[in-house]
């Protein structure tokens, strides 16, 4: 699924309606994480915090009744990329660090750690991550001939 224009708006607006809830200036909070949960049939997304009070919502029209078996795969592309790009916004909320942006399905299980607004931290998508454990695999085999020669 490419993510339209609009999908894109939307996401974002939604993104800085999260925001706009934690003002920076503001007493920080100490939720640590900030869950969005995605219906697939209505195309809603809300924001939860730690405590299962609603902070936002929003309906993405693109993901309307979408069926694809691929869609939390898909979308967790998406929210991921817009959330880099708003990195300034998500990294500055009034909430103390480290918090996450954790996407859940509609029975509120967990799909994916999206972001960690954490000083030290970044996570990184799988496509970085392909054949990493093939990597280190051959890295340690090459110090171990190293070594032993």
């Amino acid at each position: 699924m490419k993510a339209t224009e609009q999908t894109l708006l939307q996401v974002d607006r939604a993104i800085r309606k999260i925001a706009q809830k934690f003002p920076y200036d503001e007493e920080t909070s100490i939720i640590t994480d900030i869950h969005l949960r995605v219906f697939q049939d209505s195309g809603e997304i809300l924001a939860f915090d730690d405590e299962e009070r609603e902070i936002t919502r929003c309906v993405i029209e693109q993901w309307i009744e979408n069926k694809d078996d691929d869609f939390y795969k898909e979308i967790t592309v998406i929210l991921r990329d817009e959330l880099r790009k708003l990195h300034d916004a998500v990294d500055n909320l009034g909430i103390m660090k480290p918090y996450s942006f954790v996407l859940e399905d509609d029975d509120k299980e967990s799909i994916a750690e999206l972001y960690v607004a954490d000083d030290d931290t970044i996570i990184v998508g799988d496509d970085l991550m392909k054949g990493l454990d093939q990597d280190l695999d051959n890295f340690l085999d090459d110090l171990l001939k190293d070594h032993h020669s």
